[in-house]
């Protein structure tokens, strides 16, 4: 496409414009300039006049007279100034950058201490063009008026049309076509049109989608080149590490909140806003630099879970932001469902999740003041022993309803205690009850159960106790025995607060120097497509839906690792949710983006080709004999190392890359060169069955749409069996009346196979990897004795919303 025919394309959609308001028995409207058809506009302070609307630049008059150094560039913290930021740098104008929590996309604004703004990025870039000591002088406008008018053109055009929205693709394969031929927008240089396309595509989310589609040949390798530009690259840099940084400063300032005294629990110490996900600008209530102690409570019933994980790492920042200690402690208070292999297991996570703690303990370590606590209680006739059968006793809470055994003398509590303690056949049928307020609002306050009659083996202590507290009853008493100063739980236990502050008051009346305890909340994590109850995820394991607490399918932490996912990508996307208390639904997309942002700067290339359908190629003039090439594993990071390149003259292309040649077409050999097609066999139902090629390497890599994988054909093969997986379950959002039953997928295991290149035999367990052209992978089982493949899971890199692309279903 040439500049006339999108000058063309302007002026049509004005005139559709004009007849349409003709139709409406409007008048026409006048035709913009086409030099400014985005909305650029000033402001001006000193007259307090309404922002008025430009159709030209020429306009001078309207603008102050005098130059303002370093105004300052505003905009909302959810669109980046990429262009402008990156423009003021090639220009060499100095600015001062702010981002706005609250805004719109119509935020961005340079404003100047006379009280004068600048509004659109049209105008911004032209100012920053002329303000700048390398602006002018630097080719950024052009040298010739007609260059300069042109980029003029191409920032508005740019600007206005490359937006998202339905017209999107084709505006970009517009200017695909127009890039066929042509390094830059205007002229042979960079200007600041090319800045602003560039700015663009990088602040538009769809363009990465769009541009792995390979529809934008030329556009693709244009944006690649300015992508990697030093101005652009290092201010693409700067703001993202902005947003970071202003993190950083947030929970700062959360810890100088330490020294604020009184404090209500949760307490903002600064500014308080709806969009609080993401930041700890918190103040812990009465929290003492040097003195703050949190813990990490896990029940051994199952592996760490990513919301468990959420948990650990909170209560690690808070530890470590007012220079105190962090406790684990597993609450083993339930001896039906806890086992010594899930403790285990949990301590795994904890170190791979690089937990510092100062110690574990185990909640059995004080049964034998749990239990002194439980008849101190029953003593001072807070607690009372109650015989009424399960189903009715939640009847009766739910009704309000005081039970029959409410009213039990004390001389009564304490007998049924001492047989719940021998766990005989009458203590079995005993429940501990607190006496606290059965028409409460709040259910919790119901007369909660205390103590349960359980004579199953427990794990650590074995058949010593035959009676265990619940955890509302012991976490209060454990957290101030400990000398824990805040307890941190999820949101959705906010009801359980009035009864842990309930519980603790009482038991600090019968036993004197117990410490108060400070709770605060924060937000649980949930994910789509997943479930993070407990009891769901045994389910699971125990139906043979997968293969155990560690499948790469299960959201625990060992699951997640297990499919490829680094603890330092982690991390930082459980410090982006900061201390939020508000509840939101996760895409798995964000955490798989950060990962591959992680591992695709330093894993290693290979390449692989599906068995299936596999098509043989000739190359009519390729070496008469196999010949060994050596190139690096990754061509932008040299310590990933070297690797071999088999070439010959029979080689290997995937079904799906053979379909789409055609006779005669140019296409790219990765890693080899151009080679032209010169027949293509297929049989009757259009599968592609054989290929001959003709090497034509000085042909040019750049001008070819389609760049191929291949494999020379070896003997020296690795056999491999590629996985892929699901999600368990297919609703997005599930509720408590959902039918779980019902939401469960029933394929969620895809296995492909396939050959990849001879390099990868010495490939190790959980080594990461980028198959070229299909994705990144970790290595599951690496090849250990003949006959058996290597096996690779491969890894989402969160450009899809769909973890998998259904191939050939296993389970």
């Amino acid at each position: 496409m040439h500049f006339y025919l999108l000058r063309k394309q302007w002026y049509a959609a004005w005139l559709a414009k004009s007849k349409q308001l003709l139709a409406g028995g409007c008048s026409t409207p006048s035709a913009p300039s086409p030099l400014i058809t985005g909305r650029a506009c000033w402001r001006s302070s000193s007259s307090r006049a309404p922002i008025r609307s430009f159709s030209s630049p020429c306009h001078k008059q309207a603008m102050s007279p005098a130059p303002v150094q370093h105004p300052h560039l505003v905009f909302w913290e959810r669109t980046p100034p990429f262009a402008a930021y990156a423009t003021a740098k090639l220009a060499a104008c100095s600015l001062d950058v702010r981002s706005e929590v609250k805004g719109t996309k119509d935020t961005l604004h340079l404003a100047f201490s006379s009280g004068d703004k600048l509004m659109g990025l049209p105008l911004i870039l032209r100012y920053i063009v002329r303000a700048g000591t390398c602006g002018l002088s630097g080719g950024l406008y052009a040298s010739d008026a007609l260059s300069a008018t042109q980029v003029d053109f191409w920032l508005d055009y740019v600007c206005s049309s490359v937006v998202p929205g339905s017209g999107l693709e084709a505006v970009l394969l517009a200017i695909n076509d127009y890039l066929t031929f042509r390094s830059f927008l205007v002229g042979h240089a960079t200007t600041a049109a090319d800045v602003a396309l560039w700015g663009q595509l990088q602040g538009n989310p769809l363009w990465k989608k769009l541009k792995m589609s390979g529809k934008y040949p030329h556009l693709s390798r244009w944006f690649d080149y300015f992508a990697e530009l030093p101005e652009c690259k290092t201010a693409a840099e700067e703001l993202v590490a902005m947003d970071s940084k202003k993190q950083k400063e947030a929970a700062a300032a959360a810890a100088q909140a330490a020294a604020a005294a009184n404090a209500a629990p949760g307490t903002f110490v600064k500014k308080a806003t709806a969009d609080a996900g993401g930041s700890f600008d918190v103040g812990l209530p009465n929290a003492e630099m040097g003195k703050v102690v949190t813990r990490f409570p896990p029940e051994p019933s199952g592996f760490l879970h990513i919301g468990h994980a959420k948990a650990a790492l909170l209560n690690q920042h808070f530890a470590e932001m007012y220079k105190g200690r962090l406790l684990v402690r597993f609450d083993d208070t339930n001896p039906s469902k806890e086992k010594d292999e899930f403790v285990d297991n949990i301590i795994k996570d904890i170190k791979d999740l690089g937990l510092t703690f100062e110690k574990i303990t185990y909640t059995s370590d004080y049964f034998p003041q749990l239990l002194d606590m439980g008849e101190r209680l029953i003593k001072a006739g807070v607690l009372y022993a109650d015989d009424t059968p399960v189903e009715q006793m939640r009847e009766e809470r739910l009704n309000r309803v005081e039970s029959k055994c409410r009213g039990r003398s004390v001389a009564e509590n304490l007998a049924a205690w001492e047989e719940m303690k021998k766990g005989t056949d009458a203590g079995v049928n005993y429940a501990l009850r607190f006496k606290f307020d059965m028409k409460s609002v709040n259910g919790c306050l119901r007369d909660p159960v205390a103590f349960r009659c359980n004579p199953t083996h427990h794990w650590r202590t074995g058949l010593k106790f035959k009676v265990y507290p619940t955890y509302d009853f012991a976490c209060p008493f454990v957290d101030a025995y400990e000398g824990v100063t805040h307890a941190l739980r999820t949101s959705e236990y906010k009801d359980r607060e009035d009864q842990y502050y309930w519980v603790l008051k009482e038991m600090q009346k019968v036993w004197p120097g117990l410490p108060h305890v400070h709770m605060w909340d924060y937000s649980r994590l949930n994910f789509v497509n997943t479930v993070l109850s407990k009891r769901k995820l045994t389910w699971f394991v125990e139906t043979g839906r997968v293969d155990g607490w560690a499948d790469p399918r299960m959201p625990t932490v060992q699951g997640i690792f297990r499919r490829g996912l680094r603890i330092e990508a982690l991390k930082e996307f459980i410090l982006q949710q900061g201390a939020s208390r508000n509840v939101t639904f996760q895409e798995w997309d964000k955490i798989w983006s950060i990962n591959k942002r992680l591992i695709d700067p330093v894993c290693p290339r290979h390449t692989a080709v599906e068995n299936r359908a596999r098509v043989p190629v000739r190359l009519t003039n390729g070496p008469p004999e196999t010949e060994v090439v050596v190139i690096p594993r990754h061509k932008k990071y040299e310590p990933a190392g070297k690797k071999a390149l088999l070439r010959s003259s029979q080689i290997w292309l995937d079904q799906n890359d053979a379909k789409e040649l055609q006779d005669g077409e140019e296409f790219t050999l990765m890693d080899w060169g151009n080679a032209v097609v010169k027949s293509i066999t297929k049989d009757p139902s259009g599968v592609v069955t054989s290929m001959d090629v003709a090497l034509h390497l000085e042909g040019d890599v750049k001008k070819t749409k389609w760049k191929l994988t291949w494999l020379a054909q070896s003997d020296e093969l690795v056999d491999l069996c590629l996985l892929d997986f699901d999600y368990l379950v297919t609703k997005r959002k599930i509720e408590e009346e959902d039918d779980f039953m019902a939401l469960v997928n029933p394929h969620t295991r895809f296995e492909t196979a396939a050959q990849g290149d001879t390099n990868m035999r010495t490939l190790q367990k959980g080594d990461v990897l980028q198959l070229e052209r299909k994705g990144y992978f970790i290595v599951d089982e690496p090849l250990t004795k003949p006959g058996k493949p290597m096996v690779l899971f491969n890894i989402p890199d969160g450009r899809t919303k769909n973890m998998t692309a259904p191939k050939q279903s296993d389970t």
